[in-house]
């Protein structure tokens, strides 16, 4: 049986912790930054949870995560 593949997109975009949940980075970072409030881009630092209802999808892109 040969071993199975990674989704190599999936694997750059999310990483699974210690405790087993999914970590994402946040959207609406990356460009037209100043239409958008210094509250609204400092909300948007650091890293989130994939949302429970796609954690399974996520799961089978990264199968040995």
């Amino acid at each position: 049986m040969p071993k199975m593949k990674t989704k190599s997109g999936a694997a750059k975009r999310f990483k699974v912790r210690a405790g087993g949940s999914v970590k994402r980075s946040q959207a609406f970072k990356r460009h037209i930054l100043t239409k958008k409030t210094t509250k609204a881009k400092r909300h948007l630092r650091g890293a989130a949870n994939v949302h429970d209802s796609d954690v399974s999808s996520v799961r089978a892109m990264l199968p040995y995560a």
